[in-house]
C-alpha cells in the first residue's frame, strides 16, 4: 500500500511543535494492526496514515479537539466517529459508505440534534485547516 499522507502529518510535528518528528510520536504499523483488527470496520487511508504519523503525540491529538485512539473508534448513526470537541457538542467522523475511499470527506455531528452536517472537505484537508487555525490562534494570542 502506497504512503499518500505520512509525511504530511509527520511534518506537522517540527512545523507546530518545533520538534524534530520521533517513530515514538506515532503508532508502529505491528501496534495499530493488532488494535484495528478488533473492530469489525475498516478504516480510511488517511485516518491510518494519520495514526501510524501522530497517534502517541498528545500535543497534536489533544490540541483543540480530541481525536479519538484507534481503540476508541466506533461507528454511530452510520458514521465512523474520530474526532470530538472538549465540550462533546459536536463529533466528526465518516459516512461508513466511504471508508474505502483513500481520503473521504468530513462529517460534523450536532450532538444535542442528532443532525450531521458535511465539513465540505476532506480529512487531510480538515486536519491541515484546523491545526492551521488551532496554532495561529494560539500565536496570536502569544503576541498580544
Amino acid at each position: 500500500m502506497s504512503e499518500m499522507f505520512l509525511e504530511k502529518f509527520r511534518a506537522l510535528v517540527p512545523k507546530y511543535l518545533e520538534d524534530k518528528w520521533r517513530p515514538e510520536d506515532g503508532l508502529a504499523p505491528d501496534e495499530l494492526d493488532e488494535i484495528l483488527d478488533e473492530h469489525d470496520f475498516d478504516i480510511p487511508l488517511v485516518l491510518r496514515e494519520f495514526y501510524l504519523a501522530l497517534g502517541s503525540c498528545e500535543d497534536l491529538m489533544e490540541a483543540y479537539h480530541f481525536f479519538w485512539d484507534p481503540d476508541e473508534l466506533e461507528v454511530e448513526d452510520g458514521y465512523l466517529l474520530f474526532l470530538e470537541d472538549e465540550d462533546e457538542k459536536f463529533a466528526w467522523g465518516f459516512r461508513v459508505d466511504q471508508l474505502a475511499v483513500p481520503d473521504p470527506i468530513v462529517w460534523r455531528r450536532n450532538n444535542a440534534r442528532g443532525e450531521w452536517q458535511s465539513e465540505e472537505g476532506t480529512f487531510s484537508e480538515y486536519v491541515f485547516d484546523m491545526f492551521e487555525w488551532v496554532f495561529e490562534d494560539d500565536e496570536n494570542l502569544d503576541d498580544q
